[in-house]
């Protein structure tokens, strides 16, 4: 695998028009490309975390969230789905599932080595869809890993999957997501994708509304177990259908052998948003 090393964070104010030049010129492909970017000397800023954490519903803290680092990869992850050698548009890709390992707690005060490649390429019911790997290293060993599904609609030939009439469980607890939550999470997130900003630029990619991204509402799943989790542990999600700006939703939690089982559903109709699990390492 071919290595390109960045000094420094790339750009996101350059890589959105990339994004938007390769939705007009690239039309798909069988391979991804064989780079590995990487970038050294990693750190955190205090104040951004902090406002990371205001946003996402953490205490404010010198222990990084587990959620926290896939903020510190998503320029390269961009970067790296940007490039002329990605076969997919950047744009109208679907985020649906994040996989996260934290192997032992991170602090504020640490430098990381960062890590970004793209894998398995694989069929899709609607379409294909492949992982974008993300590391956090320390003297080259990895402290946290990142695994963010996307697929790419169109032409599918995965098997189908079945689905049953669906029944919403009693909530644990109740979320007022308000409008502007997208706007909120895409000034500390870096992720301006404009169908989360606002309703107008949302309905010009077929949204009724603006709809919440799916990592602010799994960080915020997450941090109703804070105070409770291990120190090492893999928190894996399932994106189901968008949440709709401003919305009520219902949370549901419950206690299994190695961790926690959640969902989030729509408050109103027996629509599901996210599934998940906590399990400790």
């Amino acid at each position: 695998m071919a290595v390109k090393e960045l000094h420094e964070s790339p750009s996101l104010s350059s890589l959105y028009p990339k994004a938007l030049l390769g939705s007009l010129r690239k039309s798909g492909g069988n391979a991804l490309p064989s780079t590995e970017f990487v970038r050294e000397g990693v750190v955190v800023d205090p104040g951004h975390l902090a406002a990371y954490n205001q946003v996402c519903g953490f205490r404010l803290d010198d222990v990084l969230p587990a959620t926290y680092p896939h903020i510190l990869a998503f320029p390269l992850q961009m970067a790296l789905m940007t490039e002329d050698d990605f076969p997919f548009p950047l744009l109208g890709m679907v985020h649906v599932a994040n996989r996260i390992t934290q192997h032992r707690q991170l602090r504020l005060d640490e430098s990381f080595t960062l890590r970004v490649r793209a894998e398995d390429l694989r069929p899709h019911e609607k379409g294909k869809q492949f992982d974008v790997i993300s590391e956090l290293l320390v003297n080259d060993s990895p402290v946290w890993t990142d695994v963010s599904t996307y697929l790419r609609r169109g032409g599918g030939s995965g098997e189908k999957t079945s689905r049953g009439q669906l029944s919403q469980p009693s909530p644990t607890a109740i979320w007022h997501v308000p409008g502007d939550i997208g706007r909120r999470y895409a000034e500390v997130s870096g992720d301006r994708n404009p169908i989360h900003l606002h309703p107008i630029t949302a309905k010009a990619f077929g949204f009724p509304s603006a709809i919440a991204h799916g990592m602010w509402t799994k960080a915020h799943a997450l941090a109703a177990f804070e105070g409770r989790l291990p120190e090492a542990f893999t928190v894996d999600v399932k994106f189901k259908q968008p949440v709709l700006l401003p919305a009520k939703a219902a949370f549901t939690t419950w206690s299994e052998v190695d961790g926690w089982a959640f969902e989030l559903w729509n408050a109103r109709k027996p629509k599901p948003h996210l599934e998940g699990s906590v399990v400790a390492l």
